[in-house]
């Protein structure tokens, strides 16, 4: 027995007996200790999920069918993680184009955050007023002479109608049988040169804005035909005072904080990294951008 104890296989034997039991009698508790990732739905989050569902329009929650969203948002959370474990964000570019999507909104959260006071608000409109500018406005009426009716004709009508009617006002006509009847509106207020411009179309706007008011006006041009105008009131132009046009020039100054704060984020993050871009000339892509475009993009730069 003394001889078998000195062999060396005899004392591996022994010592591998040794390990074994060891890890048998420690495997258990090291197991049972083992932490888990933990996931917590919140009440908050119960109280979005039904908020959610009766958003849509439908019935009131069952048990059931709460216990069901419930069971579907930790199952969504355990796939999205074990996707994030296996790589699968990698390169896919819907997800890259949702997270940059998350990451501007970041951008303009902290700006609605930011608020200047009446003082500071004054000094940026009194820098920016040019683009709060009103345009000029115009009420007026008009008797139309359509070309469809009147063919080749339908000017010299116009102006032979001018002719009968100088200096009196609208109110003072019969103005039946006078003109022909207009698709749209005979009678316009307060309009703008660009309201104008998509009614009528350009050349008739730019004329409108040189009549003054209280007479009819030469026969006028549009895309209809041919109109005579009496100019009620022309408005000017003008820069609206603070008071005005205050939300819009407090939405103005956000989103200009929303654009630099952007800027000046990417840029930062952009300064950790070293990007690498191809000149577009050095890579044939024949029928698939023009040659000039290939010329400009050539000398690329990340902005």
């Amino acid at each position: 027995m003394r001889n078998i104890l000195k062999e060396p296989l005899v004392h591996f034997v022994l010592f591998g007996v040794v390990v074994f039991g060891a890890y048998l009698l420690f495997k258990a508790p090291v197991e049972a200790t083992h932490k888990k990732d933990s996931i917590e739905i919140t009440a908050e989050d119960v109280a979005q999920m039904v908020f959610a569902w009766r958003a849509q329009g439908r019935p009131e929650l069952t048990q059931d069918q709460l216990q069901s969203l419930i069971d579907q948002k930790i199952a969504e959370e355990v796939l999205f993680r074990e996707g994030i474990a296996l790589g699968l964000d990698q390169n896919d570019e819907v997800i890259k184009r949702r997270i940059a999507q998350k990451m501007d909104f970041l951008a303009a959260d902290i700006a609605e955050l930011q608020e200047l006071d009446k003082d500071e608000l004054t000094e940026w409109y009194s820098a920016h007023k040019s683009e709060f500018a009103l345009p000029p406005r115009a009420s007026f009426r008009h008797l139309y002479f359509s070309p469809d009716k009147r063919g080749g004709a339908a000017k010299d009508d116009a102006a032979t109608a001018k002719a009968a009617i100088q200096g009196r006002a609208p109110g003072t006509l019969e103005l039946a049988g006078i003109a022909d009847q207009f698709v749209l509106r005979s009678y316009y207020a307060n309009t703008s040169p660009y309201q104008l411009l998509k009614e009528f179309g350009p050349g008739f706007a730019e004329e409108l804005f040189e009549l003054k008011p209280g007479d009819w006006s030469d026969p006028i041009r549009s895309g209809y035909g041919w109109h005579l105008v009496w100019v009620e009131k022309i408005e000017p132009g003008r820069i609206p005072t603070l008071d005005e046009v205050e939300d819009d020039v407090r939405m103005a100054w956000r989103n200009q904080r929303y654009q630099e704060i952007k800027k000046s984020a990417l840029d930062e993050m952009l300064s950790r990294y070293e990007v690498s871009v191809p000149s577009l000339e050095a890579i044939d892509l024949p029928g698939l951008i023009a040659t000039d475009r290939v010329n400009v993009l050539g000398s690329s730069s990340v902005q």
